[in-house]
């Protein structure tokens, strides 16, 4: 079967930056599960998952604007140290989900002062090129309620 819109596809990968250091794998534990056609995962990746079938193998080098945006300056914020009232171990690397007129974004800590906390909105991944390696493993048809929900439910009972 091939991956096409709205099929639920298995996958391996190893992720890696462009200086061979690894990002992210799935080897060793669960492949990643992810409904296909519908934004789940980066756009370079489903892109050329696109047509691929169970046993198929590739290597991918995915640039930022295919992957998760560049990294963009006006997502660095400055903030006054109160907004983090009662947050006694505030720690660089934390992140913290914030509302926007936007929906909610995560954010990291990546300054602190006595004063402010400067805080990027940028995904982790924000201006990397990124490589994968990749085997497709299983692929089947989404679910009617998977598709309605618009994500894999994966083995098992799903609850909402």
């Amino acid at each position: 079967m091939q991956i096409t819109k709205h099929k639920v596809v298995k996958i391996h990968y190893t992720l890696t930056d462009d200086d061979g250091e690894v990002i992210d794998s799935s080897e060793g534990g669960e492949p990643l599960e992810y409904l296909h056609g519908v934004g789940g995962i980066i756009p370079g990746l489903e892109r050329v998952l696109e047509g691929k079938k169970a046993g198929d193998q590739f290597k991918l080098h995915v640039e930022p604007e295919d992957a998760y945006g560049d990294h963009d300056e006006d997502l660095l914020h400055e903030v006054d140290r109160s907004q983090f009232e009662g947050i006694d171990d505030l720690e660089l690397g934390m992140q913290f989900q914030v509302d926007t007129d936007d929906g909610p974004i995560v954010v990291t800590v990546i300054e602190i002062t006595d004063e402010t906390v400067t805080v990027d909105g940028n995904h982790e991944l924000a201006g990397i090129p990124l490589n994968f390696e990749v085997t497709v493993g299983d692929v089947r048809d989404a679910t009617k309620e998977e598709i309605e929900h618009g994500h894999a439910h994966g083995e098992g009972c799903h609850e909402h």
